[in-house]
């Protein structure tokens, strides 16, 4: 039997042709769920749609009218969206990311954080005139509560993510709409494979397979937690952060010298979802 939350109901998963997006769609079916998903690669998206027996829906749901679009397709797929995973996020980092180009931040916003705010925007109205609410599960990253060592906009848009999860659910949370940040650290995906020097960093406390983030999120339900931490060791980081905000700081610039140490070549860069 399938956990009673997602049992049934109608979900969607952006960036869902592979890692972690993949895995949440293959849970959510394995849970009994309805589920639609959505990519900007075609080709594998159907692929992962033909093999789960689920809805594909190729697209960008990071502009307005693709936010929109997938809102109002998936609803009609499904008869009502429930759960929406908003996956899909991106990495433009180059070895100088305080020199990303304007083009490289706004790309990045408008998948990593605006594409959250075009689908909220258009869904959690609908969950509210109904009076059934819904839940809405933002994947960020642990760089969006600690930071991102040499990826200024990764970090920066990643910490809007949760930031605009967290606002989500002050403002809606009493309302019937659950909210959820998903922040693991290294996940055995082509993002952390294409991260160069900073792999062996992200894989610290253990690179994890896109199938564990998705049992660590499936776990927390039942505990209505809104962070959901597949890496245990992050919370220890983020109480550090908050607590002692300089004494981190110094212990994250002394990683940033021994990565500065070992950048003689890669670059850290590539997607995710």
């Amino acid at each position: 039997m399938g956990h009673p939350q997602l049992t049934d109901r109608g979900a969607v998963v952006t960036g869902a042709a592979r890692g972690i997006g993949r895995a949440l769609a293959e849970r959510l079916v394995a849970e009994g769920a309805r589920v639609v998903v959505t990519d900007l690669d075609a080709e594998a998206l159907h692929q992962v749609a033909t093999e789960l027996d689920i809805v594909p829906l190729p697209g960008d749901c990071s502009s307005p009218e693709g936010a929109a679009d997938l809102v109002e397709k998936a609803t009609l797929a499904l008869g009502r969206i429930d759960v929406f995973c908003a996956n899909a996020g991106i990495d433009r980092t180059q070895p100088d990311s305080l020199q990303a180009s304007d083009a490289d931040w706004a790309q990045m916003l408008d998948v990593n954080v605006m594409a959250h705010v075009r689908v909220a925007r258009n869904l959690v109205p609908r969950w509210l005139a109904d009076g059934q609410g819904g839940r809405f599960v933002v994947t960020a990253s642990a760089a969006g509560l600690l930071t991102m060592i040499g990826a200024a906009p990764y970090s920066v848009t990643k910490h809007a993510a949760v930031g605009f999860a967290e606002w989500l659910s002050v403002t809606y949370g009493e309302r019937g709409v659950a909210v959820q940040a998903i922040c693991p650290q290294g996940v055995q995906t082509a993002m952390l494979e294409q991260a160069g020097p900073l792999k062996d960093l992200l894989s610290h406390d253990e690179a994890l397979a896109p199938e564990a983030v998705a049992e660590a999120w499936v776990a927390s339900l039942d505990e209505g937690r809104f962070l959901v931490l597949p890496h245990p060791e992050v919370a220890g980081y983020y109480a550090a952060r908050a607590t002692d905000t300089d004494r981190w700081l110094g212990g994250m610039r002394r990683l940033q010298t021994k990565v500065d140490a070992l950048a003689q070549h890669g670059t850290p860069g590539g997607d995710h979802g």
